[in-house]
């Protein structure tokens, strides 16, 4: 699904598999990331859409990961290994990644186990800047949904594109999350004013009263 010609939804719901978070595609002139890689079971549909958008899986060099839960990152060792890609995680969630948990990935809660992987880049400021064909996203720590939850943002088009996936939560304890931080996460997320939102559930926002409407939403 196109977003802008350098943006699209390559993996989530019926584009690959019903359990999968969205799974996102940014490509600038041939430098190439995925946001987050859904559960792994449905990963040659998710390559078969990444080359649909005119993008070869090798050319993917980072894969940005927005928080540690299984619907978004069970997928990412295959397609770390094949595209030899960096991935990046925030290290308040790479632990669990790195240690296969199961529990607080929510790996359990879809009667499967976390194969764990290697975090090559670890975030730990409040915003970072990656570099992507000499562009930039720049990664922000919103927890709450989990301790390490990070949204991307990026321009595509004169458009501030927010990667914000599951604004929506859910919060348990198991997952180790915390209100507070949530709700003052959200509040961050209104403060960047994105023109659009990928969400990982919910789909695509477009404009900032729809964006802002839909993440008010989630505050009561």
């Amino acid at each position: 699904m196109k977003i802008t010609d350098e943006i699209f939804q390559v993996g989530g719901g019926e584009l690959t598999s019903p359990e999968d978070a969205a799974i996102y595609l940014i490509n600038f002139a041939g430098h190439a990331a995925l946001v987050d890689a859904g559960c792994g079971r449905s990963q040659k549909r998710v390559l078969k859409n990444i080359r649909a958008c005119g993008v070869n899986p090798e050319e993917i060099e980072y894969l940005l990961i927005t928080h540690c839960h299984f619907d978004h990152t069970g997928g990412v060792k295959q397609i770390k290994d094949m595209a030899q890609c960096k991935v990046v995680a925030h290290e308040l969630d790479a632990r669990f990644l790195e240690q296969g948990d199961n529990t607080v990935t929510a790996a359990s809660w879809y009667g499967s186990s976390l194969e764990p992987f290697v975090i090559d880049r670890k975030l730990a400021l409040p915003r970072e800047q990656i570099d992507l064909g000499g562009r930039h996203i720049e990664a922000i720590h919103t927890p709450g949904h989990s301790p390490g939850s990070v949204v991307y943002v990026t321009e595509s088009r004169g458009l501030k594109v927010l990667f914000g996936q599951d604004v929506h939560g859910p919060l348990d304890p198991s997952l180790l999350s915390n209100r507070e931080d949530y709700i003052r996460s959200l509040n961050l997320l209104l403060s960047l004013k994105a023109d659009i939102l990928c969400e990982g559930h919910y789909g695509v926002y477009r404009g900032r009263d729809e964006i802002d409407n839909f993440i008010r939403s989630f505050m009561t």
